[in-house]
C-alpha cells in the first residue's frame, strides 16, 4: 500500500512537469524484474540489472549526495570508467535534480597529469559541487580540489537501500525546464563546452527519434559506445533506460579489442539497434575472423546506424559483405546526423531500406560548391550516402557565409531549430550567443540538400582551399584508409597557407602498419598520391609516413586535424 500510494503521488505531481525520471521510477514499481540493463565484462561474464535494481543503485547515490549538500541544479562530474555504477551514478544525480557530467576517464594513452589538470579545470570553470569517483582516485582527487568548494566521494560510499526505502520523491519541485546534465565537447586540450539539455528538450528527442526509427517493446539495443560521447551516452544509456528497452552494454576498450563481441551479443540476446561510427564498419570488416563469425545468427539486427562521422558507402559494402552469410542484410544499413547540441539526432533515414546514394561530380562540389547529379561510377563522381530527413520537430537549413538560404542542391552551412536543442553551453553566454541567432543553431557543419534529404560534406572549419576548389579533408582521409601498409583511421589532411602562390597547400600524416602488407614505404607513399590525385583531382604538397600512435584524436575518437596541424608543423617543419 505505502509503494501504491507513493506512485499514484508521483505520477499526479509529475502529469504536468515530466522529467526523465518519471517513467524510470515508475518502471521500477509497476515491472520491477523487467530487463533493463545487461553489461556484458572483459572475461565474458555478465550482469543482468532489473528495473527495480536500478532504482534501487541509483537512489543509493542520491541518497549519498543528498547527504553531502547536493541539491536541484548542482553539477556532479562523474570521474568512472565504463561500467554499471556509471549509469547507477549518474541517474542518482538525476533524482535529486542535480546535473550530472560524465568525464572521459583516464586510459594508457593519456598523460595522468594532464588529465588530472583536466578534471580540475572542469571542476572549478563550471563550479561543480560533487566528483564521483573509484575509490583509489578519491585520495588524489580530494588533494587536488582542497581548494575548491568541490567534495569528493567513492563509489563504496553509496550503500543500497531496498526497494521499500526508495520511495522518496528526491527532488521537491521538478520541472522540465531544468538542466538534466551536460554533455561535453570533445578535445585533444580538454573539456570544452558544456551542452546544457533540458528535461524537456531529451524527452522531446526521444519520442522523435523513437518514431523515426520505430522503437518498440521488442527491441533490445546492443551498444560498444562511450557514454561522454552524445551518441553512447543519448542511444546507448538514455534512451532504452527511459523508454524500458532493455540495453546491452559492453566497455568501448574491450570492443576495440575484439570487436566479435558485439556480433555475439546481437547472436545471443537478439539484438535489433546498434549505433557505429563509420571508422567501427572497417574495424568489425578487417578484424572479425570468419572462425570466431561461424554459427552466428544476427537476422534480428535490424538496424545498424551509422552516425558522428561522416558516411562511406564503401565502409557500409564492407561490412554487408562480410556479415550477409550471417542474416545481415543490406536493408539494416541505415544513417543518422546527430549532434549533442540537437540533443542527438537532426535527421534519420528510414529504417528497414538502405540509405539513398547520390552521385555527384567532384569538380562542380570544389570549385562552385555546388552538387550535380551525376551517372553511378562516372569518372570524376563520387558517391555520397544520405543521412535522412529531420527528425519530427527539427527543422533544417543550408546558409552561405551571409546566413542566407540556399536551395537544393547547393553547398553551405547547416542550421537546424527544434524543440530538442540545448538550452546553453553551460556558463559560456558568449559562445551560446555566437551560436544561436533567431532561434537558429549554427553547426558549422557543411553540406546540401537533395529531395528533403541532408547530405553532409565537411566541417566548415576543416575546409582546405586550393586554387579556390573546396577541399574535404575527410575525403582524402579516407583514400588513405584504404592504401595498403596505412593504418586504417590512423591518417590526417590539413592545409597550409603558402605565401609563394597565396593559396593553401594540402598535407596528409599517415601512420603506418608494423608488417606494411609487403610494401616499402616509398611504394606505399606513391600509391597514396596517386589515388589521391585519381579520385579527387589534388595533388599532396608533403606526405609523412609515420610510427604507429603519431595522430592525435579527440577523446570521442575523431581526428583532431587543428593539433595534428601544429604537431606536424612543430616536427616537420620547425626542425626539417
Amino acid at each position: 500500500m505505502r509503494l501504491a500510494a507513493f506512485l499514484q503521488r508521483f505520477i499526479l505531481k509529475h502529469m504536468i512537469e515530466k522529467t526523465l525520471i518519471h517513467p524510470v521510477i515508475q518502471r521500477a514499481h509497476q515491472a520491477p524484474d523487467a530487463v533493463a540493463l545487461i553489461m556484458i565484462h572483459q572475461d565474458g561474464s555478465q550482469d543482468v540489472i532489473t528495473a527495480a535494481q536500478f532504482h534501487q543503485r541509483a537512489s543509493a547515490f542520491a541518497r549519498t549526495l543528498q547527504r553531502i549538500g547536493v541539491g536541484p541544479e548542482d553539477l556532479v562530474v562523474l570521474v568512472l570508467k565504463h561500467s554499471e555504477v556509471l549509469l547507477s551514478a549518474f541517474w542518482g544525480a538525476l533524482y535529486l535534480g542535480a546535473i550530472p557530467s560524465i568525464f572521459p576517464f583516464l586510459t594508457e594513452k593519456l598523460d595522468p597529469d594532464l588529465y588530472i589538470q583536466r578534471v580540475k579545470m572542469l571542476v572549478t570553470n563550471e563550479e561543480a559541487k560533487a566528483v564521483i569517483t573509484f575509490p583509489e582516485f578519491k585520495q588524489e582527487l580530494s588533494a587536488l580540489l582542497a581548494n575548491a568548494n568541490c567534495s569528493v566521494i567513492s563509489t563504496d560510499e553509496a550503500a543500497e537501500p531496498s526497494l521499500e526505502e526508495t520511495g522518496e520523491d528526491f527532488w521537491h519541485q521538478p520541472s522540465g525546464e531544468k538542466i538534466a546534465f551536460l554533455q561535453h565537447s570533445s578535445g585533444t586540450t580538454g573539456l570544452q563546452k558544456g551542452v546544457a539539455l533540458s528535461h524537456r528538450a531529451v524527452l522531446n528527442q526521444i519520442a522523435s527519434y523513437r518514431q523515426a526509427i520505430e522503437l518498440d517493446e521488442n527491441d533490445v539495443i546492443v551498444s560498444w559506445l562511450p557514454l561522454y560521447h552524445d551518441m553512447g551516452l543519448i542511444a546507448g544509456f538514455v534512451m532504452p533506460i527511459v523508454t524500458g528497452v532493455p540495453l546491452v552494454l559492453m566497455s568501448p576498450f574491450h570492443w576495440i579489442r575484439d570487436p566479435k563481441i558485439l556480433l555475439q551479443a546481437i547472436d545471443k540476446h537478439r539484438g535489433t539497434l546498434c549505433w557505429l561510427p563509420n571508422f567501427a564498419y572497417n574495424h568489425l570488416a578487417r578484424v572479425a575472423r570468419p572462425s570466431a563469425l561461424e554459427g552466428l545468427d544476427l537476422s534480428s539486427w535490424r538496424a545498424a546506424i551509422n552516425c558522428s562521422e561522416p558516411v562511406y558507402h564503401r565502409s557500409h559494402q564492407v561490412l554487408l559483405e562480410k556479415l550477409a552469410p550471417y542474416g545481415f542484410g543490406e536493408e539494416v544499413l541505415s544513417v543518422s546526423y546527430a549532434m549533442a547540441e540537437n540533443t542527438f539526432a537532426v535527421t534519420q533515414t528510414k529504417v528497414g531500406q538502405p540509405p539513398r546514394l547520390d552521385w555527384i561530380r567532384i569538380t562542380p562540389l570544389q570549385q562552385d560548391g555546388l552538387a550535380i547529379p551525376a551517372e553511378a561510377e562516372e569518372a570524376g563522381a563520387v558517391p555520397m550516402v544520405s543521412c535522412g530527413a529531420p527528425i519530427g520537430g527539427t527543422k533544417i537549413a543550408i546558409v552561405d557565409e551571409n546566413r542566407t538560404e540556399l536551395p537544393e542542391r547547393r553547398i553551405g552551412e547547416i542550421r537546424l531549430r527544434s524543440n530538442c536543442m540545448l538550452a546553453e553551453y553551460y556558463k559560456r553566454p558568449e559562445i551560446t550567443a555566437e551560436s544561436i541567432e533567431d532561434g537558429w543553431y549554427h553547426t558549422g557543419d557543411m553540406g546540401y540538400i537533395a529531395d528533403g534529404e541532408l547530405y553532409i560534406t565537411g566541417r566548415k572549419k576543416d575546409l582546405i582551399i586550393v586554387g579556390g576548389k573546396n577541399i574535404y579533408p575527410q575525403d582524402l582521409e579516407a583514400i588513405a584508409n584504404h592504401i595498403p601498409g596505412i593504418y586504417p583511421g590512423r591518417a590526417v589532411a590539413f592545409g597550409l597557407i603558402d605565401e609563394r602562390i597565396g593559396s593553401e597547400v594540402v598535407i596528409m600524416v599517415a601512420e603506418l602498419k608494423p608488417d606494411l602488407d609487403g610494401r616499402t614505404p616509398v611504394e606505399i607513399e606513391r600509391s597514396l598520391r596517386q589515388q589521391v590525385v585519381a579520385q579527387t583531382e589534388v595533388t599532396l604538397a608533403d606526405v609523412r609516413l609515420v610510427e604507429d600512435r603519431w595522430v592525435i584524436k579527440t577523446s570521442s575518437g575523431k581526428i583532431g586535424r587543428a593539433d595534428n596541424r601544429e604537431k606536424y608543423l612543430k616536427q616537420f617543419r620547425n626542425h626539417g
